[in-house]
């Protein structure tokens, strides 16, 4: 099963660069796509709704301000819009779910704060309730897959010129907490990183170049064993972020 992530900094802009003839062509089984910055309704062109797959949105009710998608080839059983936090930050991020027979696979937009306009307080409120949902779902009988723009870096290895970036956004040290908190205690599993474990691979480019591992597949640990092959399709640039691909080693999806 091949799931592709991308973070498209605008589903309009990425379809004109082309996203959609590249996506025609990597036969994957599910693809979800982050930072929309379209409402559904605006997405009624057939690019947007490709051959072979159920395609499913989640707005932000707001113009041109993030929002994610799930395509996918097989007909999920249950959907889940958004995470359900009663502090209602979930709502400043986005989260889309299908469901599967013992599988759950999600589209994440985590709230950025990479700049002043953004709030950090928003963004570590968001990850603090998330933690505690994740807490919970573990000891669910279900296997997670968790795809999506995280918008913080997890180590050293993930950011381009690390000390110039410490104590920026995406790479502060709580957020790096986080993260351990995530992969060490929580038990998740990074799939890009249990398949490609060498530094100088970045995600994200931001305009100032200095490049930033925020995006990623997520999965719970006993998934970890079927992880066959990670990568980062460089070839072309639809957005900022780079398509995050893995492929497992699944076939009982439905």
């Amino acid at each position: 099963m091949r799931i592709i992530s991308l973070s498209v900094d605008g589903i309009h802009q990425a379809a004109q660069r082309g996203l959609f003839d590249w996506l025609s062509t990597q036969d994957a089984d599910i693809i979800c796509l982050q930072d929309l910055r379209a409402l559904e309704y605006e997405l009624d062109h057939d690019v947007f709704h490709p051959e072979g797959y159920f395609s499913y949105f989640f707005d932000s009710g707001v113009k041109h301000y993030n929002g994610v998608a799930i395509y996918t080839r097989h007909q999920p059983k249950a959907l889940i819009y958004g995470l359900g936090f009663s502090s209602g930050v979930d709502m400043e991020g986005r989260y889309l779910q299908v469901d599967y027979e013992g599988y759950s696979i999600g589209s994440l937009l985590a709230p950025a704060a990479f700049n002043e306009n953004e709030s950090m307080e928003v963004k570590m409120q968001f990850f603090d309730d998330y933690q505690a949902l994740l807490h919970k779902v573990t000891r669910k009988r279900r296997h997670f897959i968790v795809c999506g723009n995280w918008a913080m870096a997890h180590t050293k290895k993930d950011v381009e010129n690390w000390q110039d970036n410490i104590g920026r956004p995406g790479f502060l040290g709580h957020e790096q907490q986080w993260m351990n908190q995530l992969f060490r205690q929580l038990g998740y599993v990074d799939a890009f990183r249990q398949a490609v474990p060498e530094d100088g691979e970045y995600s994200w480019i931001p305009e100032e170049g200095k490049g930033m591992r925020t995006d990623y597949q997520v999965i719970s640990a006993k998934l970890a064993r079927k992880v066959e092959y990670a990568a980062m399709y460089k070839t072309k640039a639809f957005s900022s972020h780079l398509p995050v691909i893995v492929d497992y080693d699944i076939d009982d999806l439905v």
